[in-house]
């Protein structure tokens, strides 16, 4: 096995964690490794092509993880230089200000976070100023207080949508333009990166016109000479010194070999569910249970969403292209009739008919493909989320083969079915069908958990070794050079995608960083 030089950083993972950290300490001038698992996503036709995209997965890996039964599944995990951003809608929300404190749920207690929102809410600004968040303050009765306002103008709603909006509006709601990240200049299209394209939502952008994490965060720390990535770079184990206090080696698979990297300071920022993998394959004679898990809560409070995408189908046709626009928050804490939070409406990427194929192949199968193309020339797509809540019993282990087992049971059904519900006797008011079909947006799995585009949790922060793995600062209560920047850290998971969270607690985490280094 070879070993490499010495640095001051290593980053495992460039996605809204990795990649954001990396830009925000590349000014520094230390010596930065970032190690991507995945390669350059490719710049080709097929990034537009739903057919490509949904049924063939071509950019997903094929790789086995294991339910909490032990059956095999195929996550809808993106291994790319940006990580999960490459694909994802963008749409860039803050948590409520109440999503930092202790909030009841119908199935249990979300716990507070050891930060108030006016720690990360400095943080939040500079993410959307770096993000490019499109927006409009002041629309969402729940958004938390800001320091500044949106950095750019919102993206105006195309006519079915602006109909959409005002038809909530006069039925007594506060629909709101939701946070896009895009890089669009609506004022003058002619100087404008983004089109405003159907395939957004769910695709890579062909245009390179999505604040995804490779655009924002790596590519611009890559222009510092101090800054260098290893693509097609499989972490698989942290050595440790023999104190158990320092991870002296990061070991590397990279073109059939391994090798050795070693830093001052190492970042973990592989997701959720990797994160808490390569912690426990690192455990050692100091660290039997896995790197840093003294506490055994490395794996645990694993949480993503309470998901349902959903299509509704409207009596008049919805041209509509760039649809993920529209957002609703008037059920996030409850209703007059429900006293529990509910969750987050809004809108998801425009439906197109081969995505049918691959969500729903069995039910698709004997469907002719001009029915598919009505269905997806009149729906108007919503996705709905609903907390779902830390339980230590929802955990991610590794199995003997080197595969995941991610052991999960939902949380909050009934205020998932409230919101659902709730949705469908709006449609009403909406000039929409009343009938509400369920769409599996990012899974072509019919399993629940396949679907795990916004996980959180298994390196919960805190105070309290005993309780938490990290320490605010999101360093390893038990090491002292290992920090984890992903949505790991995340002790409750609020109702909003997380993204911005993460790029936000990255910058949050980089300025400690810089005080260290």
């Amino acid at each position: 096995m070879s070993t490499n030089g010495q640095y001051d950083v290593i980053i495992i993972g460039s996605g809204a964690g990795g990649g954001t950290l990396a830009r925000a300490l590349a000014p520094t001038g230390k010596r930065i490794l970032i190690l991507e698992r995945g390669g350059w996503l490719p710049q080709e036709l097929e990034n537009w092509d739903a057919e490509e995209v949904f049924v063939a997965n071509r950019y997903v890996p094929t790789e086995t993880w294991y339910d909490k039964d032990n059956k095999a599944f195929q996550p809808g995990v993106h291994y790319w230089v940006g990580g999960a951003t490459k694909l994802y809608g963008a749409a860039l929300y803050r948590l409520r200000k109440e999503d930092f404190g202790e909030l009841k749920h119908y199935d249990g207690i979300s716990p507070a976070w050891p930060i108030a929102y006016e720690d990360l809410e400095p943080f939040y600004t500079r993410a959307e100023q770096l993000y490019q968040v499109h927006g409009a303050r002041g629309e969402d009765p729940t958004d938390p207080p800001a320091s500044a306002p949106y950095p750019f103008p919102a993206v105006s709603h195309e006519p079915r949508i602006q109909k959409l909006h005002d038809d909530l509006a006069r039925a007594g709601y506060h629909p709101f333009h939701s946070p896009n990240g895009v890089m669009l200049n609506e004022a003058q299209p002619e100087f404008s990166a983004c089109i405003r394209c159907k395939d957004c939502d769910g695709f890579p952008c062909l245009l390179r016109a999505k604040s995804d994490a490779e655009m924002i965060g790596v590519r611009p720390a890559l222009e510092h000479p101090n800054v260098s990535i290893l693509t097609k770079a499989h972490v698989i184990k942290l050595n440790t010194d023999p104190s158990g206090r320092c991870v002296t080696e990061v070991i590397v698979e990279h073109d059939g070999e391994q090798s050795a990297y070693s830093a001052d300071i190492v970042v973990v920022s592989c997701g959720a569910a990797n994160s808490a993998k390569l912690l426990l394959q690192s455990a050692n004679d100091r660290h039997p249970h896995g790197l840093a898990n003294s506490s055994d809560q490395v794996g645990r409070n694993y949480m993503f969403h309470a998901s349902v995408a959903i299509l509704a189908v409207s009596k008049e046709p919805n041209p509509t292209k760039f649809q993920k626009t529209l957002g609703v928050n008037d059920f996030y804490f409850g209703m007059p009739a429900f006293e529990f939070p509910m969750g987050n409406i809004q809108m998801v990427g425009k439906s197109q008919a081969p995505m049918y194929k691959g969500e729903k192949p069995m039910q698709t199968k004997l469907a002719p493909m001009f029915s598919l193309k009505d269905i997806a020339t009149h729906a108007v797509d919503f996705w709905l989320s609903t907390e779902d809540l830390p339980v230590a019993d929802n955990r991610v282990t590794v199995e003997r083969d080197g595969n995941i087992k991610l052991s999960y049971t939902p949380t909050n059904a009934v205020p998932k079915q409230k919101l659902y519900d709730k949705l469908k006797s709006m449609v009403n008011h909406l000039d929409l069908h009343e009938h509400l079909v369920d769409r599996s947006m990012y899974m072509k799995n019919d399993i629940e958990i396949g679907g795990v585009a916004h996980q959180a949790g298994t390196c919960r922060f805190g105070t309290d070794p005993q309780t938490s793995v990290l320490d605010t600062n999101c360093k390893a209560h038990e090491l002292d050079n290992l920090y984890v920047v992903d949505t790991s850290f995340f002790p409750s998971i609020g109702a909003v995608n997380p993204a911005l969270t993460a790029m936000a607690n990255a910058l949050r985490v980089g300025e400690h960083l810089r005080q260290r280094l």
